[in-house]
């Protein structure tokens, strides 16, 4: 729809403008322009219904969660088969007979007995254990290896894996762009992993919080703000009539006001699109944990159809050096978290039909050492192991556990380079270029049963 003649015949946008059901235009009557009945047609389909961009598989979401502190990969994944294990750990070794044993095809291996819930998913063919994940040069520390895990790149500088995804695949026009939040992290902060050069991230830990910060705080807040909007579109108009140049602002070339406002729509409406999704009561009942309720808000944001296609949730705690216990203690409850939260997040997806639409792929930004220390913990290792989870994912045991016997310095020796698994994730469900994103090539984990 074009502008009518006659500037003064042009009402604003405003918020109030939209209807709780629809994200159109209320009215034909009312007159905007063109980028921004543009971009409203583009969050109705947004809200109403999967639209597609050519080359990008949007009926694909990737979750990833993090498991922060360093999860002991030893005590998580268990060579009960193996009697340097138990020679190594004294107090906190699991017992063989707590052991949630793999079977066949994995003999010597289980679960800790916490994880009965992911036990139970394994069992169902949906989740792929692979074993010994890392990197070469493997760095201790918290922050610089979790940097690096988060930019694939052992620098641990750059933007982050998923944000570089993110703007070679997601960034598009204004109105491809409109009510499109390609990437939401759950938490105060959206993490490195998520930060690209183009689009940023969505990050909240309380999604009715997350909103324009006038809104509801007084009317004559809301209505300055919205005098804002009023003055940019009379400027837009009056580019639009007298056939003004075009400033380079976003993605092509567009009047700076026209520019602002369309950023401020689409963040105002992408807030009340998110708050509303989560307000939706979930299908399933979660437990009663902090990363239950995180995965509870994605199942909710996917069952509202929202156009993103990565989500990101994080577990503290896992930084276990003292007191870790064996099938019972910290790490334990921990654990146990993890997996109840897992499998309530897939029964809530199954009941919605989208189990089949949803990848979720853990973890940790390094294993901790094979023998215990003095104060009945584990001090900082190296390799571990990662976890898929989904319909899709390759089920069972992937790759060899690394050597007991053939130690680096105390410390296990990685077998899969953690980049090899992201690779596997982007070519084979993200279905995009993975030496685009991750900067070189990196063999291909087959991460999916299917491509």
């Amino acid at each position: 729809m074009g502008l009518h003649n006659n500037p003064s015949e042009a009402k604003a946008y405003t918020r109030r403008a939209f209807t709780l059901g629809s994200l159109a235009l209320a009215s034909a009557s009312v007159v905007a322009p063109e980028f921004l009945q543009r971009s409203a047609v583009a969050l109705e389909r947004a809200s109403g219904g999967r639209s597609s961009t050519p080359g990008v598989a949007e009926d694909r979401v990737l979750v990833v969660v993090q498991l922060s502190g360093g999860n002991d990969g030893l005590n998580t994944v268990v060579p009960f088969g193996e009697r340097g294990y138990y020679n190594a750990r004294p107090r906190i070794a699991v017992p063989e007979r707590d052991v949630l044993r793999f079977g066949r095809g994995a003999d010597g291996l289980g679960l800790h007995p916490a994880l009965a819930d992911l036990k139970a998913m394994y069992d169902d063919g949906l989740v792929g254990v692979i074993q010994g994940v890392g990197y070469p040069n493997p760095n201790r520390s918290h922050f610089k290896s979790m940097d690096i895990w988060h930019t694939a790149d052992t620098s641990g500088t750059g933007h982050g894996w998923l944000g570089r995804y993110v703007d070679n695949e997601c960034a598009g026009s204004p109105e491809e762009d409109a009510g499109r939040t390609p990437a939401v992290a759950i938490g105060r902060t959206a993490p490195l992993a998520m930060q690209g050069r183009v689009v940023q991230p969505v990050a909240f830990e309380d999604a009715s919080l997350f909103r324009w910060t006038g809104e509801g705080v007084d009317d004559g807040i809301d209505d300055a703000h919205n005098a804002l909007f009023e003055a940019a579109q009379a400027r837009t108009a009056a580019h639009h009539e007298h056939g003004h140049g075009h400033a380079h602002a976003g993605h092509h070339h567009e009047p700076i006001a026209e520019f602002l406002v369309r950023t401020a729509l689409d963040a105002r409406v992408s807030s009340d699109l998110i708050r509303r999704a989560v307000s939706q009561r979930s299908l399933v009942e979660y437990p009663r944990t902090r990363l239950a309720q995180q995965l509870s808000m994605v199942a909710s944001m996917i069952r509202a159809e929202l156009k993103t296609r990565v989500y990101y949730v994080s577990l503290g705690g896992f930084d276990t050096h003292a007191q870790q216990g064996g099938a019972q203690g910290r790490h334990a409850q921990l654990l146990g978290e993890f997996g109840g939260a897992l499998r309530a997040f897939y029964a809530d997806l199954k009941a919605q039909g989208n189990d089949s639409r949803v990848l979720t792929v853990s973890f940790s930004e390094f294993g901790r050492r094979v023998g215990q220390n003095a104060s009945n913990g584990t001090d900082h290792g190296t390799a571990a192991p990662m976890f898929l989870v989904g319909p899709m994912a390759r089920a069972g045991v992937i790759g060899e556990h690394p050597s007991l016997r053939d130690l680096d310095e105390g410390d296990l020796k990685h077998l899969i380079d953690f980049r090899s698994v992201y690779a596997g994730v982007l070519e084979r469900w993200m279905r995009t270029d993975s030496r685009a994103v991750l900067g070189r090539s990196y063999r291909v984990l087959p991460v999916t049963r299917r491509g």
